[in-house]
């Protein structure tokens, strides 16, 4: 989220697109009521299925899942096209005056660069033209055919109105009435705020979704803005968390970025990883990379990381590639991998084509699962009848099962989707044998350890040089873990003025007081302030709003240094007045920034420097064009699912599908068709139960006991299939059996003149809990990601179905 929850409150149009928060966060929801009830804030719904966040919006539209990037650049070109664009806030605070590079190119469905035997582009060519001091030309008149400004609205002029109905199956009147509601928030004091959730991430183009919607907002001046931003709402309690700490297999921690095995120095890393200022004067936060990430080695290896072995760089794996769900599956069926440490986690339900799942499962030699449920994936090797029809014999996997505690039977935090980080105390201790994570840890890596040190082994050193300076090291305690997290001085800290900012041992207040050269240690630099000399501020509860504006900033503590609303300095004008006097956030005083929130720029810069609010990117800049950050292209482009119910695309038939998106081989071939599943499947989650977990519970079994799948009335009616009737849907990878729920929730649509019905399925029932048996829903879902992410493509599948 670049805003949070609280300040949906303050939108004048609220788009909820890609997500289902009145289903899936029914808390959070009450926002959207606040602003439709006390703000009068019309609220829309794009969805496939008319769901419980539409049965309150004032505006529903439907689209075909995995249409949306056609959709959101409709409405750039419709913005574009109508003049209705916030234009002094477009002129100063993002990159449409900058000039491209003469070596970007686009045509044909493919941006310049593209190499078709490796299927990657080459991005060198998606960059500014520079000048003699190396700084990004520009254009302020518009008028150069090569800005950003031009490009897009050339790259946007395709997406008309009906090439958005024909690819959508939207209705062109639908579609602009939801245009001509968002373009009444291009003025200063008008906002919208965009919710999504999985249903855009989990696509094959779903980063340049995203995109797309990131910069509608920047056209019509929202991002920064109360009531405004790009609101990602995270399905799990702590998956904000996941990322923050460097989960992902090429991540570090804050967002740091793991080397590559082409990085082989730290010289090379920090010189590859941190941006070049492409305009003078910018911020270029990251150009901080070297105190992030020296300060990050500190906290993993203490006195053992020095200036002479480069703090340790030498011992941090280096990555070939990503190492996501997709290539775990494909190198286990290879016998590339034959172990899995799986904790919190359960990949049988959760892996695209649960299938391969179960074949890359058989090949391991032992499979770890630390997790305080019994999961369809400690279990996969039972024979559970239809619902996982195996012969337990054939499996050679051992699996050791570690029954850990749940949140509820420990202390700690969690990350919300606000950015919030919010401490949680014991309830009741863990049952049985079951530990705390930290010590089922703990005492895995004092043993590896151990093992090490006296036998030896491949690659031992890392793991001997871990900092491991726990009170209890076989048991580290949350308290200690998020100071770590924070950071502290190894070292008597001074300001470049010779004053004393901390003692040694002190907890930092900031990460502005990291540095390079090994003084301080930190585990997380954007966690830095969350547990201070002053304590933990994420154990805050003054929910006191003066305002009435949702500024409830002594509510636990946000990253970064508890800024609530990101970019707030294009909240106001670039005289340093807040576009909107009622909604001021922050504002220039004469001598500093102050306001409602903590200013998300340096805070005594006055506004006529000219320094740019986004100042974490290299120009200070919003970008409507993305540069060379990914990897399908700087400009979205709506490429058909891998599994299109047309097989065509009317922007270019020569290139029908992402040219880019990550596909195996073997998985290929698992690629249905339209002949024999005609039907678009789509995945979601009900209030009722939470993923795969509360199926365990007994009350929300009863709630939901049995699994069913929604079918439209038209296709109900055509197939002979009645609301109660058992029914079989199959994909090209195998089959589930549910009941049907018949319902108009589920229209059906004309895409590009072919009449196509859309399947809903929700993802909770499997072979395990108290729920009724249930096959999982992953068995449908095709084994192909997002390029940039890697997330499959769980929304947009083909499927046919048929009465039992």
């Amino acid at each position: 989220m670049t805003n949070n929850w609280t300040d949906i409150k303050n939108a004048n149009v609220i788009l909820i697109m890609g997500g289902n928060p009145a289903e899936a966060h029914p808390v959070g929801f009450k926002w959207v009521i606040e602003a439709k009830t006390h703000n009068n804030a019309k609220v829309i719904v794009v969805d496939p299925r008319f769901n419980r966040s539409a049965a309150v919006a004032d505006i529903y539209a439907p689209l075909r899942a995995g249409s949306d990037a056609a959709f959101l650049m409709g409405v750039v070109n419709y913005l574009l096209e109508h003049n209705q664009v916030q234009h002094e806030y477009v002129k100063a605070y993002t990159n449409a005056a900058l000039i491209v590079s003469e070596g970007y190119g686009f045509q044909d469905g493919l941006f310049s660069g593209y190499d078709e035997t490796s299927r990657q582009y080459d991005k060198s060519g998606w960059h500014y033209e520079l000048d003699a001091s190396g700084n990004a030309r520009r254009d302020d008149t518009l008028s150069h055919p090569r800005c950003v400004w031009n490009l897009l609205k050339a790259h946007a002029s395709r997406y008309t109105p009906k090439l958005v109905s024909r690819i959508c199956g939207t209705a062109t009147e639908d579609f602009l009435t939801i245009c001509q509601q968002l373009a009444t928030t291009c003025v200063p004091d008008r906002t919208a705020s965009v919710l999504y959730a999985l249903g855009w991430t989990h696509h094959s183009n779903g980063s340049q979704i995203i995109r797309a919607a990131a910069m509608v907002q920047l056209l019509l001046g929202n991002i920064g803005m109360m009531g405004g931003g790009i609101n990602a709402l995270r399905g799990h309690s702590n998956v904000q968390g996941y990322t923050d700490l460097g989960l992902l297999s090429q991540s570090l921690p804050g967002y740091l970025t793991l080397p590559s095995e082409k990085q082989t120095t730290l010289e090379n890393y920090l010189e590859q990883t941190t941006p070049a200022m492409l305009l003078p004067g910018q911020v270029n936060y990251w150009k901080n990379t070297a105190s992030f990430f020296v300060s990050l080695m500190k906290s993993f290896y203490g006195d053992k990381a020095q200036k002479e072995n480069s703090w340790g760089f030498d011992w941090l794996p280096k990555w070939d590639k990503g190492y996501d769900c997709l290539t775990q599956a494909e190198m286990m069926v290879q016998g590339k991998l034959n172990g899995y440490l799986i904790q919190g986690f359960n990949p049988l339900a959760a892996f695209p084509d649960k299938n391969k799942a179960f074949r890359a499962f058989s090949t391991l030699k032992y499979m770890v699962v630390i997790d305080p449920l019994s999961t369809e994936t400690s279990n996969f090797w039972q024979n559970h009848g239809e619902f996982n029809d195996v012969d337990p014999k054939t499996i050679q996997t051992e699996v050791f099962r570690l029954p850990s505690s749940c949140f509820a039977e420990e202390d700690g935090s969690i990350a919300n989707s606000s950015r919030c980080l919010q401490w949680h105390w014991t309830a009741a201790s863990p049952p049985g044998e079951a530990l705390h994570d930290g010590e089922i840890l703990g005492n895995i890596f004092l043993r590896l350890r151990e093992l090490y040190r006296q036998e030896g082994g491949v690659a031992a050193e890392p793991l001997l040089a871990m900092n491991w300076d726990y009170t209890n090291p076989w048991s580290p305690s949350p308290e200690e873990v998020a100071r770590e997290s924070n950071g502290k001085a190894l070292a008597d800290i001074v300001d470049e003025n010779g004053r004393l900012v901390l003692k040694k041992g002190q907890q930092l207040s900031s990460f502005s007081q990291l540095r390079d050269d090994g003084t301080t240690a930190c585990a997380c630099w954007i966690y830095s302030g969350s547990w201070t000399e002053a304590g933990n501020q994420m154990a805050r509860r003054d929910n006191a709003d003066p305002s009435g504006l949702g500024a409830i900033n002594d509510w636990a503590w946000a990253w970064p240094l508890n800024r609530r609303i990101l970019y707030n300095r294009a909240s106001a004008d670039t005289q340093g007045k807040a576009w909107d006097p009622q909604r001021k956030l922050i504002e220039w005083n004469g001598r500093r920034w102050e306001g409602l929130d903590i200013p998300d720029y340096p805070v005594t810069t006055p506004p006529d420097q000219n320094v740019g609010p986004f100042i974490m990117l290299p120009d200070g800049m919003g970008h409507l064009f993305a540069l060379d950050k990914l990897s399908d292209g700087p400009f979205p482009e709506h490429y058909e699912p891998l599994e299109s119910p047309t097989g065509t695309n009317p922007l270019h038939p020569a290139v029908v599908y992402s040219p880019v998106a990550r596909l195996f081989k073997r998985d290929a071939a698992a690629l249905g068709k339209a002949e024999r599943f005609p039907y678009v499947a789509t995945t979601y989650s009900i209030t009722e139960l939470f993923r795969h977990w509360t199926k365990h519970a007994r009350l929300n079994a009863i709630a939901q006991p049995e699994q069913f799948v929604e079918i439209g009335a038209e296709l109900a009616e055509a197939k002979g299939i009645k609301a109660g009737e058992t029914v079989k849907v199959s994909s090209q990878r195998g089959f589930i059996k549910a009941k049907a729920v018949v319902t108009k929730r589920l229209q059906r649509l004309v895409i590009d003149g072919r009449q196509v019905d859309t399947i809903g399925i929700p993802c909770h029932w499997g072979f395990e809990g108290t729920a009724k048996k249930g096959f999982l829903a992953n068995t449908l879902t095709p084994s192909v990601g997002d390029a940039n992410s890697q997330t499959p493509e769980y929304k947009a599948f083909l499927v046919n179905v048929e009465k039992i």
